[in-house]
């Protein structure tokens, strides 16, 4: 739904992040108010921080405002005016709810009458903020208060709201006060506490990802020094999915589903799933379906997927990755395919995308096109192709539509990936994984190929990736560039630990180059570090002698290793 505003219908609020240092100097607090509970709402009982809903009364309130002007507020919040509203709006509601009034001059007195008669009033939309300011001769003082962030009620949701941030130290001389309308209890909590299950808070997405992000900082100054550097912080809208049990849940940006759920359900009104459901067909797009095997584990994530591309009017089907040899598997590939299955397209030859290729064929009568590994160890070695694609060749789905190959070696010396141009979607196999990096197992796997493979990815005209395992993937181009930047990054530590440890065996060079990578998983680390050692050894940069790795030196010959004990 291309005229689709998220926007639309989203009332306008402001929400304060009050924090305190706490008194023994280690760390700091935030304020949090428990909601009232009421039926239909969705943050009934939460945990939150001080805020609600603008008032057209708060634009009256510009005039009443230190630290912030309109012109400087709105360019801050890239809005074309109307930015201060929120800050007063903010500053109100934490007068209202909770009894803290940022203002000068404020003595005892002033402070006094205000909670005494200006409060409950102000909550019943009575009196405003500009009459408090008026009748004690006080302004409101933003001086201190930045910017935090801006978060989007996610679409679907009965009640929504573009809620804008603001972090602030706690006023002194000033205790905090429920209202016992709006905030039933307040709460005084490090981060760390605030989201110990323990503590049995109901935690908003927005609460829980904020308090996470606080819990980074040493004490309060720390926050507002941040707050104050920020160049933008761009809006925040979660999205509704459903689980696998049928329950709602909320995605966030940067979880694993998100991008595929925003694209098959921008609406947040048809229920997209938000879960890899092995065996269960999800229609990606009108010629696509998307079927995961259901072989999850630390290589595969979820389950290898298997994807149904073709076109309704001719249906006929393409089988991308028919996946391992598995029954269930086989019957629900054959359930999921809207017409025959007349094609069976093999990214690669690993053993959980190639071997449900006979299988397939035998049931269907599918040609079996991809193609054979250089080297067999790790292989598929019963794949035999009736056809050995070559990169740039084309499969027609009728109707106009094609298929086009893309041969992509580095992760495996025959993968391909396909590109579907109408929907300008790249089929990636292994090539681009969801969410993590590729392993490199020399001698099929090759460091230099996969980079230079990678490269050209970026010339290609696509918006979204399948992968051979997780959801489908937006913004490919960032994403490409963040691997090769990765791998990149990584082959500059491989050269600084072999200038602090070289000549050395690659056991030794192996947990300096991945000290962030956690042990257990080193031994899969090892072949990358290889495939990153005959790169280097490729552009002439290091050598191997007598077992260990070291830098190249003047007329010294080249030493291949062995690939199982080097």
């Amino acid at each position: 739904m291309k005229d689709f505003d998220p926007l639309a219908g989203a009332r306008k609020a402001a929400s304060v992040i009050v924090l305190r240092d706490r008194e023994a100097g280690d760390g700091f607090e935030v304020l949090m108010m428990r909601r009232a509970e009421r039926d239909g709402d969705f943050r009934s009982g939460a945990a939150v921080f001080p805020g609600g809903a603008l008032d057209a009364a708060d634009a009256g309130a510009h005039g009443h405002v230190l630290g912030w002007d309109d012109a400087q507020a709105s360019a801050r919040m890239g809005l074309p005016c109307g930015g201060l509203d929120y800050l007063i709006a903010a500053a109100r509601e934490c007068f209202e709810e909770v009894g803290l009034l940022y203002a000068t001059p404020l003595d005892e007195p002033r402070l006094a009458t205000a909670h005494a008669s200006w409060r409950a009033p102000m909550q019943q939309g009575q009196r405003t903020v500009s009459d408090l300011c008026g009748h004690l001769d006080v302004r409101i003082d933003l001086s201190d208060w930045h910017c935090w962030s801006h978060w989007l009620t996610p679409p679907g949701h009965p009640k929504r709201f573009d809620t804008r941030f603001f972090v602030a130290r706690a006023p002194a001389s000033q205790q905090a006060e429920a209202d016992f309308g709006e905030a039933l209890e307040l709460l005084w909590l490090t981060p760390a506490q605030a989201l110990d299950r323990a503590f049995g808070l109901k935690l908003l997405p927005v609460t829980r990802r904020t308090l996470q992000q606080l819990g980074t900082f040493a004490c309060v100054q720390a926050v507002l020094d941040y707050a104050a550097a920020l160049a933008a912080y761009p809006m925040t809208m979660p999205r509704r999915a459903l689980s696998a049990a049928g329950e709602l849940r909320i995605l966030l940006p940067d979880e694993p589903p998100y991008a595929e759920v925003a694209r098959l359900d921008p609406t947040g009104q048809q229920g997209a799933l938000g879960e890899i459901v092995p065996g269960r067909a999800v229609r990606l797009a009108d010629g696509v379906i998307r079927v995961t095997a259901p072989n999850p584990g630390v290589m595969t994530g979820p389950g290898t997927n298997s994807y149904l591309v073709g076109d309704a009017a001719r249906q006929r089907w393409t089988v991308i990755d028919p996946g391992p040899t598995d029954p269930a598997h086989l019957r629900a590939l054959l359930a999921a395919a809207p017409g025959p299955i007349d094609r069976i397209l093999v990214t690669h030859t690993h053993k959980d995308h190639s071997p449900g290729a006979a299988e397939l064929a035998r049931a269907t009568g599918a040609q079996v096109l991809g193609r054979r590994a250089l080297h067999p160890q790790g292989q598929d070695e019963s794949f035999v192709p009736q056809h050995e694609v070559v990169d740039g060749e084309t499969f027609p789905l009728g109707d106009g539509l094609a298929l086009r190959a893309v041969h992509t070696p580095g992760h495996a010396s025959n993968h391909l990936c396909f590109l579907l141009p109408h929907e300008r979607m790249l089929f990636t196999g292994d090539h681009v994984m969801q969410g993590s990096t590729v392993v490199i197992n020399p001698p099929d796997g090759d460091m230099a190929d996969y980079l230079h493979a990678l490269r050209g990815l970026l010339e290609l005209p696509i918006d979204w990736l399948a992968p051979g395992h997780g959801f489908l993937v937006a913004q490919p181009r960032a994403v490409i560039e963040a691997l090769i930047r990765h791998r990149l990054a990584r082959e500059a530590r491989v050269v600084e630990a072999m200038h602090a440890l070289a000549p050395a065996p690659i056991d030794t060079l192996l947990p300096r180059v991945y000290a962030d990578v956690p042990p257990t998983l080193h031994p899969m680390a090892r072949r990358s570090l290889l495939a990153h050692l005959l790169k280097l050894q490729g552009d002439g940069m290091a050598a191997l002698t007598d077992g260990s790795w070291g830098f190249v030196q003047p007329g010294q010959g080249v030493q291949r290793p062995s690939t199982s004990s080097s």
